[in-house]
Order: structure tokens, then C-alpha cells, then sequence
């Protein structure tokens, strides 16, 4: 479940190993990349953690930033 917090969208997905968490980094690259709307995310061996906001919007969470995560969530499975 995405959790607001600090105007931000927050998530974390875990993988078998890094190979798994960077595809799924590239998947969402590309999504992200379609609507313009790119996340600030970190990688760890098999962790990827996500802050989702709208930075043109004075980094708030917007209705681009929903879409995102549901996006994101409909990626993972």
C-alpha cells in the first residue's frame, strides 16, 4: 500500500535478487517516460523504493502522482 507522507508517496517493493528489481525499474522507466511524470526512486540489491510527488506543483502530491502509483502497482502484479 502507497503511504502519504511529507507531501510524498511512498512505497517499497522487494525482489528475489537485482536482476528482478531492475527490470521492473526499467518497466516503470518506460511508463514513467509515456506520462512525463518521472519518480524519485532508489535501488538496493533487490529493493526498490519509490517518492512519488509533483515537482511543478511545489513537490505535492497530485492526481499524476495517483495515476503513477497505480501504474506502478499494476506493473508488480
Amino acid at each position: 500500500m502507497w503511504k502519504q507522507h511529507d507531501n510524498k508517496l511512498k512505497k517499497e517493493f522487494k525482489f528475489n535478487d537485482f536482476i528482478e528489481a531492475f527490470a521492473f525499474m526499467t518497466k516503470v522507466a518506460i511508463v514513467a517516460e509515456k506520462m512525463n511524470h518521472h519518480p524519485t526512486w532508489t535501488n538496493t540489491y533487490n529493493t526498490v523504493r519509490f517518492e512519488l510527488s509533483t515537482h511543478d506543483a511545489d513537490d505535492t502530491v497530485t492526481s499524476l502522482d495517483r495515476k503513477l502509483a497505480k501504474a506502478i502497482d499494476k506493473l508488480r502484479g
